[in-house]
């Protein structure tokens, strides 16, 4: 297991040891305890899976304190993954990077709590699974207009997103209620 830092300041890529032979692959998801050597000790309590479409678009979602941390992976076919750190006390505070994610490259993105996340699918649909440190709450759940100027993230697609009603009227970063 390789785990590399990010630009933003508490966010890891995580590659998992991989061990194939001409049978196919294997590798562990999620070890507690190897992720702890690697310095993430979060305890997750909920696994979730969601599907989506080429050209859907999700996010940019948070949920207001006491937050919640993600591990995101991929398990089937190709996203582009988002995430923006909105911790008024962080070295990268408003600041965004994007990573690709798949099913092949088998990488984890480890977002920790106060950053909003989002993803656009790029292949013809995929499936992704994320454990989570707090459950759900729809109380405190938040979000930001993926298309938000001051951000100006640079999505691979914007013309033939698929959105939410939901997502489609998220606010912009400037009316958005963030408490970390």
């Amino acid at each position: 297991m390789n785990v590399s830092t990010t630009n933003l300041e508490d966010a890891v890529l995580i590659d998992p040891a991989i061990f194939d032979d001409n049978r196919g692959w294997f590798f562990e998801s999620y070890n507690k305890a190897r992720y702890k050597e690697h310095g993430i000790d979060i305890q997750f309590i909920q696994d979730n899976r969601s599907y989506s479409e080429k050209n859907t678009i999700r996010g940019l979602h948070y949920q207001l304190m006491p937050g919640q941390s993600k591990l995101v992976e991929v398990i089937e076919g190709e996203i582009w993954d988002v995430i923006v750190d909105l911790r008024r006390d962080s070295k990268s505070y408003m600041k965004w990077q994007g990573f690709t994610l798949s099913s092949e490259n088998h990488q984890q993105l480890l977002v920790p709590t106060g950053f909003a996340h989002g993803f656009c699918v790029l292949s013809d649909s995929a499936i992704m699974q994320y454990k989570v440190d707090q459950y759900y709450s729809p109380e405190t759940e938040r979000g930001i207009h993926y298309l938000d100027s001051e951000l100006a993230i640079d999505w691979p697609i914007t013309d033939e997103a698929i959105l939410s009603d939901k997502d489609k009227i998220l606010p912009p970063l400037s009316e958005a209620e963030i408490d970390f």
